[in-house]
């Protein structure tokens, strides 16, 4: 993406793939992201996830949610995050999460490089 230009991140192709079986929890969900360039050394980018459940070992990543409903549970303990469109999340680079999403999930985001 490059300095003043825009994306309608709503409705921004992306390429989706079947989560692999051994992050699959439950259903059939699936995964796609475009990349969209970089910010202060940050990857800029559209994420989207299908319903269904899937564990995922995060990186250091803001996003905003733009459409869609799901949990994020952490293995850890740390309290569930219910989210929705408006939401803005920051999660912590290692953390291991369950996402149970139940209305396709669409979010952008700003991640670090792992």
């Amino acid at each position: 993406m490059r300095p003043n230009t825009a994306v309608h991140a709503g409705d921004h192709f992306i390429e989706h793939q079947g989560v692999a079986a051994e992050q699959t929890v439950d259903g059939h969900p699936h995964t796609g992201s475009a990349t969209l360039g970089r910010f202060g050394g940050l990857e800029i980018g559209v994420w989207e996830m299908t319903p269904g459940v899937m564990r995922d070992v995060e990186a250091d990543e803001v996003f905003v949610v733009i459409s869609g409903v799901a949990r994020v549970e952490f293995a850890d303990g740390t309290a569930p995050l219910t989210l929705k469109a408006g939401d803005v999340v920051r999660l912590a680079e290692g953390a291991e999460t369950i996402w149970t999403v139940t209305e396709t999930l669409r979010k952008v985001y700003l991640a670090g490089s792992t």
